[in-house]
């Protein structure tokens, strides 16, 4: 059983979604977490869904895009919670769904300055702390299957998110001298705010189930156990990996 009591971890986006999943599972396992999102509201909600667990649990407001925000975010989360563990920058949006050719240079950019440079100022401040700290630790990019099979339509989206696999690799090599273990999640389809149009249309959602080997749409809460394990300081060996996690739909 992974214990991660006297732990602390950030989840970026974890107000709802495949974020929330992961801070149950982290929290379920005795660790504290820190929850950032966008949305007061969401973050009072999630809140008390993590502090059903026992452990000691914050929410902080911060848009991940704005430097100044994410370096008083993690401020703020090492100073109310005492020390960091782990970070996972999962916060994302969605991408610009229209033709290529269409898309505007202010399109791309609103989406990378989420997707990618938000998760580059998230891992780095992150990084920075745990290496001042000196005991190690985890960081997690939320990744998706976009990376790995061709998104056409949503082409912002898709480079983000397989830049992030390329981010993560070279942190696994450039971090390991300090005991800091780097990894990508590439979820599949799965029923989230995010994800809600897609799964609401009848034809989009059977095509991807066909196309999926479990016959299904995943449920955030699914990804508790791969938080925790992410997270598992005992897991030592394991870095510069993308876990996969989509019910077989990209080796079909």
């Amino acid at each position: 059983m992974t214990d991660l009591s006297g732990r602390v971890f950030v989840i970026t986006g974890g107000n709802g979604g495949i974020g929330l999943g992961m801070a149950e599972g982290i929290a379920a396992a005795g660790g504290s977490v820190a929850i950032w999102g966008r949305n007061p509201k969401k973050n009072r909600q999630a809140l008390d869904r993590i502090n059903e667990f026992g452990v000691p649990a914050i929410a902080l407001e911060c848009d991940v895009s704005d430097e100044s925000a994410v370096a008083d975010a993690m401020a703020g989360s090492v100073d109310r919670l005492g020390r960091l563990d782990g970070c996972f920058a999962n916060a994302g949006r969605s991408g610009v769904l229209k033709p290529f050719v269409d898309l505007t240079l202010e399109d791309w950019r609103a989406v990378m300055a989420v997707n990618l440079d938000g998760v580059f100022l998230t891992l780095r401040e992150a990084a920075r702390l745990l290496i001042e700290q000196g005991e190690g630790g985890s960081l997690v990019a939320v990744s998706s299957t976009s990376a790995i099979h061709g998104a056409a339509g949503n082409e912002a989206y898709g480079t983000a998110k397989t830049a992030l696999n390329g981010l993560v690799r070279a942190l696994a090599v450039g971090l390991a001298r300090y005991r800091i273990r780097v990894n990508s999640l590439l979820p599949g389809w799965t029923r989230t705010e995010l994800a809600r149009g897609g799964y609401e249309n009848e034809k989009f959602r059977t095509v991807t189930t066909r196309r999926t080997p479990v016959r299904r749409w995943a449920e955030p809460g699914e990804f508790r156990e791969v938080g925790a394990f992410l997270a598992d300081p005992e897991i030592s060996f394991h870095t510069g990996q993308e876990v996969c996690v989509d019910g077989g739909y990209t080796v079909f």
